[in-house]
């Protein structure tokens, strides 16, 4: 079985269902508010593991991998939920450190068409700004390093050179997007924004032609078009897209978390990548018809289903 270390955030998000989100100055009253353990590294984490740990029984059959989380929580009760959550989920969060004062808290609104707003109060996640001892033999001994923009980019990129350093694959999320400095992107193999994400980092709004300006700075890159599927490019090759099952968006939080989860797994299990991102995709597509972010993960064998089907 592989090993796939994600150095990220944990938080716990506070979703507000509504009919319609807001505009400035407006309020509205919502249907539904939960409260639930997230995070761009702890879904991408989760994601690969366990799936959702149904609470009427045991978890879930793995979804391909074994996981490690580097991070940090709060010593509050939302830190103590963040890590009991990533545990039961079969995460190993050996590395995941606890600091003084809150945990991280994303603040999301999810309207009626699946698309949502948010709001993050960093908290403990602002404190991971390197890598702790024992990070990086962790990060040296994995199949695969998953790594996100919700922690200072000091770490990010330590954690990128040092997967470098020892040949181990490293995926960047680069979100929340913002310009990235050429030392990390000489560090990444696979970049997998989304298209809105794509056209923050190029100016490019076209996403074909966004990943042409990408190939100048990372090998690969996929980027995802929600119900669309994905686009994947790589250095001499013509981009191909590769469509998504079609289904009906409940909650399209943590469906890219979802994603690369899925898709980190398929990769360290040597598929073909048009395989990877079609299995991939078959993970996302299961998630977005489930409210929540981690809560809406498929298991390995829900995604073989879609995958087949």
């Amino acid at each position: 079985m592989t090993h796939i270390a994600v150095l990220g955030s944990t938080n716990t998000d506070l979703v507000a269902y509504v009919e319609k989100a807001p505009q400035r100055g407006e309020t509205v009253t919502g249907r539904a508010f939960r409260t639930i353990p997230g995070g761009k590294g702890a879904n991408q984490a989760i994601s690969p593991t366990l799936g959702f740990a149904r609470p009427e029984g045991p978890p879930p059959a793995r979804a391909g991998a074994t996981v490690s989380v580097i991070g940090a929580v709060g010593n509050d009760g939302l830190g103590s939920r963040l890590r009991s959550t990533l545990e039961h989920s079969g995460v190993d969060t050996d590395h995941l450190h606890t600091t003084e004062g809150p945990s991280r808290t994303a603040h999301i609104v999810v309207d009626d068409e699946g698309s949502n707003a948010i709001v993050v109060i960093p908290g403990a996640n602002g404190t991971v700004d390197h890598l702790a001892p024992g990070d990086e033999g962790l990060i040296a001994a994995a199949d695969a390093l998953l790594l996100q923009l919700e922690i200072p980019l000091a770490a990010v990129l330590a954690g990128a050179r040092t997967a470098q350093a020892h040949g181990v694959r490293t995926i960047l999320t680069p979100a929340p997007a913002r310009p990235l400095p050429p030392e990390l992107l000489a560090a990444i193999d696979l970049l997998v924004p989304n298209e809105h994400e794509a056209a923050t980092l190029t100016g490019v709004p076209d996403p074909r032609a966004a990943a042409y300006v990408l190939l100048d700075q990372v090998p690969e890159v996929v980027i995802t078009l929600g119900p669309a599927g994905c686009l994947y490019a790589a250095r001499g090759q013509e981009p191909v897209t590769v469509p998504a099952p079609k289904v009906t968006a409940v909650d399209s939080t943590g469906a890219g978390d979802t994603f690369v989860g899925a898709l980190a797994v398929a990769l360290t299990e040597t598929r073909p990548m048009r395989e990877a991102l079609a299995w991939a995709a078959a993970a996302a597509a299961l998630s977005v018809q489930r409210a929540g972010a981690s809560a809406s993960m498929p298991t390995r064998q829900e995604i073989e289903a879609q995958f087949t089907s």
